[in-house]
């Protein structure tokens, strides 16, 4: 006789992350980060490059605005909300 296990699944390889900036999520497309509040659609490659490019300013306070800028275009183009972004294309 078999027996069957009903633990919770608490394994984390399979929680889904945020295709606009990587961030782990339990459902949808996209983190609450990369949404517009009002309509939950992604927001726009600007207002998200903005604030990519804060974050990495942040993490990496010794870089220049350039690098900054070449880090942040090199982490999107791993998204696939932007990968093939004419800006991320272009880098």
């Amino acid at each position: 006789m078999s027996t069957t296990d009903h633990t919770e699944n608490t394994d984390t390889t399979t929680m889904l992350t945020c295709q606009s900036c990587g961030m782990p999520i339990e459902s949808g497309p996209y983190c609450d980060h990369c949404t517009d509040e009002a309509t939950g659609e992604l927001q726009s490659f600007d207002e998200r490059f903005r604030r990519m490019s804060l974050w990495q300013a942040k993490s990496h306070p010794g870089q220049s605005p350039e690098q900054v800028e070449s880090a942040t275009l090199d982490y999107m183009a791993t998204m696939p909300a932007w990968r093939e972004h004419p800006r991320v294309v272009a880098r």
